[in-house]
């Protein structure tokens, strides 16, 4: 049924024309007993089948029109709203004005023209409650589920065949009226608090939002005082009818009005909401530049907890970095006793170092008997993968002062410390290893925990990779991770130098990839694009890397569902592909600039976003420069030109046998010579048989 309307979409304009022209021609043959004489009087029937046709074309081109909502811009569809029937409701008062001034002229006051009159504002308003109640409806389904949709479309069934029998029956016993009107009425109540869109408003938008709402009210009302004034009057031609139809029609768009207006007045005080998350987003982004300044632990304590205090505005807290919790390292506001006591119940229900959330502290047990005078408590253990460093506490006053996302934040904050602490600790470490054999020994084991231990596997992809650093430590790097079930990221890279400081180089990199992947959020319309994943990168990277070091990366975003994947290079080998389609093979000549060689602001504009689709059967070979540099007895390089030709003799194979082709070609080139450089090497192959998305 829908989809045959949608066909008739084109002829429903040019229908609601001609039903109106003739609504018309039946209305004033009807006044002019002249003209009646001769052609005959429309019966009732007539007029009203006429207007009947008008209304439900206007309403199905409506309906079935683009979407005029763009994004979130919620407050400018109201505006186009307001001004559309603004201008027709102002045409109406003047058209009824001029109405009146004309008869008051007139020797005899006729009703051809008052009839003509109040055909063309029935036309006007029938519109202008077609285009209320269709935006109504984009506002009702914007983030709705199925099924609310499905309510939607049952409402929006029965409430116009009410209106039409109302239009054919005027006369309809109450009996059988007042049960359908009440039906209907509970379901536009229960469809009217479905207004998720409010929440997406800031308070100045959500002030514009009850101004236009009360405007388009007063709008209609204006429409409803001249045709309840005309209701009376003699020398109306149409039937009653016409009005009971109109006046039913108004009340349901006027009522979702109102309920519209009510949820917006009494979300106003969630207008603060969207001003905290965009505090807590700049809070978030200034921890993370200041993390990456902090020297010393002390100092990166001590931003994090600043930070958390300052973001979550708590009445009390402090930091625990001993086991015990015996002697707080840091405190706000809070009280011995207090603190002590909250710590040793804590301890009691085995909860003191795991995310904890409680909202209603005076009627929880334990809390109760501690006569505390907070309402809620949250507790953040700060926890990498083999480490507890410490865990903070927070207090408010009031109860139910925190939300569920106040711990999504939480752990960002402390992610991005216990990244910074673990590096730190790392660093340490090395400095105190002055011989060269023990300073290779521990960044060859800190190299080792950072090479993944196992590869992504899935129904689409295959990926095998090989490394063989120059010396017993190299600068060479590689990551995955898994997104979601369709996305997966890609890093690999080169650390300029080698030893130690390359390898802490890595675990930064490491640490920095892992930490800006959190911000990758597709399904909130916010993914992490691969040129600002870079940028961020070097912004992170300027403070801790030496003047004469940088980094060169490759990094990519591969999406099964959208059968392609976008990568940015920040200075990296040309990554080679195979295209299975065109049988090419090809490097990707991107732009793009070393982290770390310019520190500001800049680097973005010199870093590009690069976008393709994949084909079942290609094939993706990235690496580091020790690949193609490679070289023989004669001192010739291995070179792009050998790698791009060897992979045209073998894209047809597996990705374990492609690898092991250009591992058997590149020892062959060598003749058994030890590597000039790091060696590091992924084999992508997508799949001949893709999944279904």
């Amino acid at each position: 049924m829908t989809s045959f309307l949608r066909k008739l979409l084109p002829v429903m304009l040019p229908l609601a024309a001609l039903s109106w022209l003739a609504l018309l021609a039946c209305m004033l043959l009807r006044a002019s007993p002249a003209s009646a004489a001769w052609i005959g009087v429309p019966p009732d029937w007539l007029i009203l089948v006429t207007q009947a046709v008008f209304a439900a074309a206007t309403f199905t081109h409506e309906r079935f029109r683009p979407d005029r909502l763009r994004g979130a811009e919620f407050v400018p569809l109201l505006r186009q709203l307001l001004f559309w029937p603004g201008v027709l409701a102002g045409v109406c008062a003047l058209l009824h004005l001029a109405e009146r001034l004309l008869s008051a002229h007139l020797p005899e006051r006729g009703p051809v023209l008052l009839n003509a009159f109040y055909v063309i504002n029935l036309g006007l308003f029938v519109y202008f409650l077609a285009r209320t109640c269709y935006t109504w409806r984009t506002l009702v389904f914007f983030r709705a589920n199925h099924r609310t949709r499905r309510q939607w479309l049952w409402f929006e069934m029965l409430l116009g065949a009410t209106l039409l029998f109302r239009l054919a029956d005027s006369g309809a016993p109450n009996w059988l009226m007042l049960p359908v009107l009440a039906l209907l009425a509970g379901m536009g109540v229960y469809l009217s608090a479905h207004q998720q869109w409010v929440a997406y408003l800031n308070r100045r938008q959500k002030w514009e939002v009850v101004f236009l709402q009360l405007a388009v009210l007063g709008l209609m009302a204006v429409f409803l005082v001249y045709f309840l004034h005309l209701q009376q009057d003699p020398n109306l031609a149409g039937p009653l009818a016409q009005h009971a139809f109109l006046v039913l029609t108004s009340f349901f768009a006027g009522f979702y009005a109102v309920m519209g207006l009510l949820v917006t007045l009494f979300n106003l005080p969630t207008a603060g909401v969207f001003e905290q998350k965009r505090e807590e987003i700049l809070s978030m982004q200034r921890l993370s530049q200041l993390i990456q300044k902090g020297q010393t632990e002390k100092e990166v304590y001590s931003l994090l907890f600043d930070s958390a205090v300052h973001t979550m505005e708590a009445d009390a807290a402090w930091l625990d970095l001993t086991s015990d919790g015996s002697a707080p390292s840091l405190e706000y506001q809070i009280d011995p006793p207090t603190r002590q006591g909250i710590n040793r119940l804590l301890t009691d229900y085995n909860i003191g170092h795991i995310e904890y959330l409680n909202n209603d502290l005076p009627n929880s047990a334990g809390f109760r008997a501690l006569g505390l005078t907070y309402g809620s408590l949250i507790v953040m253990p700060l926890r990498s993968s083999n480490h507890h460093y410490g865990t903070l506490y927070l207090l408010k006053e009031l109860r139910q002062g925190f939300e569920r996302e106040n711990l999504s934040l939480l752990h960002i904050f402390t992610s991005q410390t216990v990244v910074r602490i673990d590096n730190l600790r790392l660093m340490a470490e090395a400095l105190h290893n002055e011989l060269v054999k023990e300073e290779l020994k521990i960044a060859s084991i800190v190299q080792q925990s950072l090479i993944p231990k196992t590869l992504p596997v899935d129904s689409w992809f295959e990926i095998r990779w090989h490394s063989l650093p120059a010396r017993e430590v190299g600068g060479d790097f590689y990551d995955f991770l898994q997104l979601s079930a369709s996305r997966i990221a890609i890093i690999i890279g080169d650390v300029s130098g080698k030893g130690t400081t390359a390898a802490f180089h890595v675990a930064q990199m490491k640490g920095i990839f892992h930490s800006l992947m959190l911000l990758d959020k597709p399904e909130k319309g916010q993914p992490l694009q691969p040129s600002k994943f870079m940028a961020m990168a070097n912004q992170a990277l300027s403070h801790c890397l030496e003047r004469s070091s940088f980094i060169t990366a490759s990094f990519y975003i591969v999406d099964y569902k959208d059968r392609g994947f976008a990568f940015a290079r920040a200075g990296h080998c040309h990554t080679l592909y195979y295209n299975a389609i065109t049988e090419e093979t090809f490097y990707f000549q991107t732009e793009g600039l070393g982290l770390g060689i310019i520190r500001d602001a800049s680097y973005e504009k010199r870093i590009k976003n690069m976008y393709y689709d994949y084909n079942p059967g290609d094939v993706m070979v990235m690496y580091t420069d020790g690949i193609v540099e490679a070289r023989n007895a004669q001192d010739e390089e291995y070179g792009e030109d050998r790698l791009r030709q060897l992979l045209e003799r073998s894209h047809y194979l597996e990705a374990e046998e492609i690898k092991q082709s250009i591992i058997r070609d590149l020892e062959e080139f060598s003749r058994g010579l030890p590597p000039f450089d790091d060696q590091t090497l992924l084999v992508i192959k997508f799949k001949n048989a893709q999944p279904l998305v």
